[in-house]
């Protein structure tokens, strides 16, 4: 598809003005449906094209076949004796000949019909359709499937209708040679034409004239024809001959046959006004031809359907694109041709019912006027206009490009018509009368070129077309293989553009587009035709009632104009055109009724005549006032429907700049949202490796403070320092696997392990281990669990732990003095649980900040608590992930309250198991068991060696997958591990490869346990067999190492109780006698206050020192405060202080 260049026309807006919806597609769609509409209103495609050239010239010259002509021959030879008849006949078939040859050409050349054409010769968009609406008698069952069904009709019934037509003259010709000299010397009915008279002449041929208007018809098969093609010009310009203006000479010797006939049929006694019926012109002749009476009517009969056929499946096809074109433009709907068909045939029925045809002579020469001044300016224009370049080259029939009114054609047929009718009326003289017609011919021919020389061209395009690679012609790229092939070249033609209609969303070449500014993209010419929404928004100078208001200030005074260019002024326009046309139809009628009186001998007194001028004259007037009641109807409905289309306009217009807003904000947060995603998939990917990084020295730092810590041998002194590195790596750990936790959840990684829990058991063991923090820092704290809880629920037991915990534990932490209050209640199986403390608070503007990640509220700063700042985030990430919810409360410097709320099912049968605190493991009961660990790391693997060991396991450490498939290889069946300890991060062959080389060769059965820093792949599904429990996420903790251990091989563990520490003994010792303590003195104490508000710590520690040498008594007041300098609580140790200051005082 092909850009519009820089000569598009300049948009309006940026944006499409009009949206396209469902229906209008749709109807614009059927509209243009290739089979039942024929190309109506539009450019023929020359993928259309696809008939032979003489095919279409047949189609086309099937036409000539109308018995019209028989009879306006007979009416002529009547009328004006046979030397005048035979030159007007002559004349006639000369100017048709003539003027339709250039018609026929464009036609053929550009794929347009009469209308289109007429449209880019002058006329302009809506002025062509004055001069189009010509109709005849319609065949409805052939003309709904157009050119196709009518192509095949006239190729089936040529032959036969020629056979018929030529038979009986060779027959007259035979029987009675001397018949050509006794018709030229028959002068008329009345005997007053013997030789040639002018007027007579004249007069005859503006009745025959009026056969012009047949080239419409010719043009309307002709747009079928396809391009010339290469070395074949000459046979393309015959066939367009002989389907254009060929049609002409078998149409003259037809009229001349037909007078031929109708003065055989008079020489054979048969009265005047039947011998002009074509019917009894051809029984005369086939009479004399068959013996019996009856062969020659059935042979009329036949001829005459035959005929009539051909002519009138044409005529049907003209009239309904004559029709649907007019009333597309005016209305912009199109009820399909099919329609305009029907209404046709209404048409004529109701003029044969009226007898109107009868006057064939009268009508034919008033309305031959008016039909040679329409072709005539057509004509001119082609010939004349185009050449001089006075009009623009080619043929621009598109509504997007027109002026409604162009005065050139318009003008110029308006101008030959006013005149002509004046001199067939007889109002300027007898010799003028005569030539009425040739009068039309010349004024039109003449004017068209004055008038577009006089208005410098302006008017035929209102704004320059879209550029075309190609005007009327693609190129012609000829295939070879498709030659040899014996194909014809129209099916090998490529088009080089094809465009798509924004609204029915068809494809069209480029001759049949155009840039619309109201759809922001290419529209057919049809659907352009049809829209009436746009208000020519491309051209809104070119319409035709801006058209108007311009000639109106031009012409009138400007007083005038502002008082015509109102309702009124339209008012006065309509009844200007409705007046003299209702009043010509009811003169028509008039002069029938007054011609039927007369044949029946009632007007001899001239009574009954005026008694019919009186009625006519009463129905009119009476007519006349309705016409006006409408014409006032119209003209207020119109003004209402177009304040309210601006309206609509305006409105639809605030509702598309609105979704387009909206359109773009949305397009802004998809690309946050994929920015995000990216952004979040970027984190992931880095939190993964650096996850990996830090596990693997994290392994072997905590896995050696494990052992080291369960290590009796060692002084206290050292197990003091193992602590504080084992409380370190566990809080990295614990930031590790928070992180982790947060990106499983994004992501969409993170399952729940759901299964049957003991909830009270449950929210004892919290309790009791939260109890046990608070009495550390001598708070107080409250349980309150609802005693109907049921026996069992159904949840994922660690994460209801890991949510609870990290509420509680920051309640406790955060809380100086007072209390946490824990809170459970159940209902419906929903769990709300209230946590609360009367800790610092958090500030209102710092609520919603407090689920994010690492945010600490401001109240805290001065708090040194130890915490990785995502506790609050991942639990209300895991409560929002369980279809739960997390809300807080609280008020600064009163305290603060969470409420959680879990949908925790009741289960009938409570499968948890009881938590028994284990002691230390020092061996196992049984034979030793055999355990494999592979993994490329050194030091992780010593690691393993040495927890596993001293246990009594036979531990083989191996380096790499590779070498762990070769062993088992090579391993004897009594000698195969019990259990594999896997890697997944190894160079060669990775922890999944090998775990699924050793099953697919059955190398060994033993369960297998991944050890990995990859704590993503846990939640992964595998191949393998590796379930989440079978999965120990480096560190290593030894108890999960051992238990796994325990479960997978079923061991009865040996074990010690552990022996309490020390400082927990004295911490419980101090938290017992915290009550009956006893203070330092007052000036120990400030002392002690002031080094904890300066905040250095060395020196707390000094002051503690201090009294604990100098008041022994004050041990426990001392050792509870050292713990909390330990612990960098200086908020707290201020608090206490404060309060012991103020009872040291009140003592004193």
């Amino acid at each position: 598809m092909q850009d519009p260049d820089q000569n598009s026309p300049a948009q309006t807006a940026s944006e499409a003005l009009q949206r396209v919806v469902k229906v209008r597609r749709d109807y614009n769609t059927w509209v243009a449906s290739e089979t039942m509409e024929d190309y109506a209103l539009r450019f023929t495609p020359r993928s259309a094209r696809r008939w032979t050239d003489w095919r279409v010239a047949n189609t086309a010259f099937g036409a000539a076949a109308f018995l019209v002509l028989e009879a306006v021959g007979a009416t002529l030879l009547v009328d004006h004796g046979f030397i005048n008849a035979f030159w007007a006949i002559m004349a006639t078939g000369l100017i048709i000949l003539l003027a339709g040859w250039p018609i026929s050409v464009y036609a053929a050349r550009h794929g347009l019909d009469m209308d289109l054409l007429t449209r880019g010769a002058g006329f302009g968009y809506i002025g062509s359709a004055w001069g189009y609406l010509i109709c005849a008698l319609v065949v409805v069952p052939l003309v709904t499937h157009g050119v196709t069904i009518i192509s095949r009709l006239q190729l089936i019934t040529q032959p036969l209708w020629l056979l018929m037509l030529v038979l009986p003259f060779v027959y007259v010709f035979k029987e009675h040679p001397g018949i050509l000299h006794e018709l030229a010397g028959y002068a008329g009915q009345d005997g007053a034409h013997q030789g040639f008279d002018l007027l007579s002449f004249g007069s005859a041929m503006t009745v025959g004239i009026a056969l012009i208007t047949q080239m419409g018809e010719q043009a309307d098969y002709l747009r079928f024809m396809p391009e010339a093609r290469p070395g074949h010009r000459a046979r393309w310009l015959a066939a367009v001959f002989v389907g254009g203006p060929g049609w002409v000479i078998p149409g003259v010797l037809k009229m001349l046959g037909g007078a031929l006939l109708a003065y055989l049929a008079i020489s054979f006694s048969v009265p005047v006004e039947r011998a002009l019926d074509p019917n009894q012109m051809y029984l005369v002749a086939w009479e004399k031809i068959f013996p019996r009476q009856s062969w020659a009517i059935a042979a009329v009969a036949l001829f005459v359907v035959v005929s009539q056929l051909k002519i009138n499946v044409t005529n049907a096809y003209a009239g309904s694109l004559a029709w649907s074109n007019f009333f597309a433009r005016v209305t912009h709907s199109h009820p399909g041709r099919v329609v305009w068909v029907v209404f046709n045939a209404v048409i004529a029925l109701l003029l044969m019912e009226l007898s109107l045809f009868q006057a064939l002579g009268k009508v034919l020469g008033l309305y031959s006027n008016i039909a040679i001044a329409w072709i005539m300016a057509v004509v001119a224009d082609l010939v004349i206009n185009k050449p001089m370049g006075w009009s623009p080259k080619g043929i621009e029939f598109k509504r997007a490009y027109l002026y409604d009114i162009n005065p050139v054609g318009v003008g110029a047929m308006g101008l030959a018509s006013i005149v002509s009718v004046m001199a067939y009326v007889g109002w300027l003289g007898e010799l003028a009368q005569a030539f009425s017609a040739v009068i039309a011919m010349v004024v039109a021919f003449v004017t068209s070129p004055l008038i577009a020389w006089g208005t410098g061209g302006r008017y035929y395009l209102a704004r320059p077309p879209l550029a075309q690679t190609h005007v009327g012609r693609p190129p012609f790229v000829r295939e070879p293989d498709m030659e040899v092939a014996g194909l014809p070249l129209s099916k090998v033609i490529r088009l080089r553009a094809l465009h798509k209609c924004t609204v029915c969303e068809r494809e069209y070449e480029a001759d049949d587009v155009a840039h619309c500014p109201a759809y922001q993209g290419f529209i057919c010419s049809l659907c352009c035709s049809l829209d009436a929404r746009c208000q020519d928004l491309c051209k809104p100078e070119a319409r035709w009632a801006e058209q108007w208001r311009g000639l109106g200030r031009r012409v009138m005074p400007a007083f005038v104009w502002r008082r015509m260019d109102t309702e009124l002024g339209q008012f006065m326009l309509i009844m200007l055109v409705l007046g003299p046309l209702l009043a010509g139809v009811f003169g028509l009628v008039y002069q029938q009724q007054l011609r039927d009186m007369d044949v029946l001998d009632l007007t001899s007194t001239g009574a009954a005549a005026d008694m019919l001028r009186a009625a006519f004259t009463k129905v009119f007037a009476a007519l006349l006032l309705v016409v006006g009641v409408v014409a006032w109807w119209v003209v207020l409905t119109h003004k209402s429907r177009q304040v309210a289309q601006e309206e609509s306009n305006r409105q639809t217009h605030l509702l598309v700049r609105e979704i387009e807003s909206h359109r773009v904000t949305d397009e802004k947060l998809q690309q946050a949202k994929q920015t995000a995603e990216l952004a979040n998939q970027a984190k992931s990917r880095y939190i993964t490796t650096i996850s990996h990084e830090l596990r693997t020295p994290l392994n072997g730092i905590l896995g050696y403070a494990q052992l080291l810590d369960e290590d009796q041998a060692l002084p206290e002194h050292v197990k003091h320092g193992v602590g504080v590195i084992k409380r370190g790596g566990d809080h990295l750990l614990s930031l590790i696997e928070g992180t982790l936790d947060i990106a499983r959840i994004e992501s969409g990684k993170l399952t729940l392990d759901v299964k049957p829990v003991r909830l009270d058991e449950l929210l004892q063991q919290i309790t009791g281990l939260i109890e046990h923090e608070a009495r550390a820092k001598h708070l107080r704290f409250v349980a309150d669990i609802d005693p109907a809880l049921p026996e069992a629920v159904r949840a994922d037991e660690r994460r209801v732990r890991q949510i609870l915990i990290n509420v509680l534990g920051n309640a406790v932490k955060f809380t100086a003095t007072g209390q946490v209050t824990f809170k459970v209640r159940y209902a419906r199986e929903i769990a709300q649980i209230d946590i609360s403390d009367t800790g610092p608070g958090i500030a209102q503007d710092e609520l919603d900040k407090i689920f994010e990640p690492f945010a600490r509220g401001s109240s805290a700063a001065g708090n040194a608590v130890s915490g990785t700042g995502l506790g609050l985030t991942i639990s209300k990430m895991l409560t929002d992930l369980m279809g739960g919810e997390m809300q807080v409360q609280s008020t600064l410097g009163s305290g603060t309250t969470f409420r959680i709320r879990l949908f925790l099912p009741q289960v009938r049968v409570a499968e948890a198991m009881r938590h028994v605190p284990r002691g230390q493991r020092t061996g196992y009961v049984g034979e030793r068991r055999r355990i494999w660990v592979v993994d490329n790391e050194e030091a992780d693997r010593g690691l393993l060696v040495r927890i596993l060991e001293p246990l009594g396991f036979e531990v083989t450490p191996l380096a790499s997958g590779l070498e762990c498939l070769a062993h088992l290889r090579a391993c004897p069946p009594q000698l195969m591990p019990h259990a594999l300890f896997m890697d997944l991060a190894m160079p060669g062959l990775d922890g999944w490869a090998t775990l699924r080389a050793i099953r697919a060769a059955s190398l060994c059965d033993a369960p297998a346990a991944i050890v990995s820093a990859n704590a993503f792949d846990k939640a992964l599904d595998n191949d393998v067999g590796i379930t989440s429990d079978d999965f120990i996420v480096k560190p290593v903790r030894v108890a999960d190492l051992l238990d796994w251990l325990g479960r997978k091989l079923a061991l009865q563990w040996i074990e010690v109780e552990r022996a309490a520490p020390l400082v927990l003994a004295k911490e419980a010792a101090a938290n017992d006698e915290a009550a009956s303590s006893v203070l330092p003195s007052l000036n120990a104490l400030r002392s002690l206050e002031d080094q904890v508000h300066a905040g250095y710590i060395r020196g707390v520690h000094k002051a503690l020192d201090q009294i604990a040498a100098a008041e022994p008594q004050c041990e426990a007041f001392v050792l509870r405060l050292r713990t909390m300098a330990k612990q960098f609580q200086l908020d707290a140790m201020a608090a206490l202080l404060k309060e012991s200051v103020l009872q040291a005082q009140s003592r004193a």
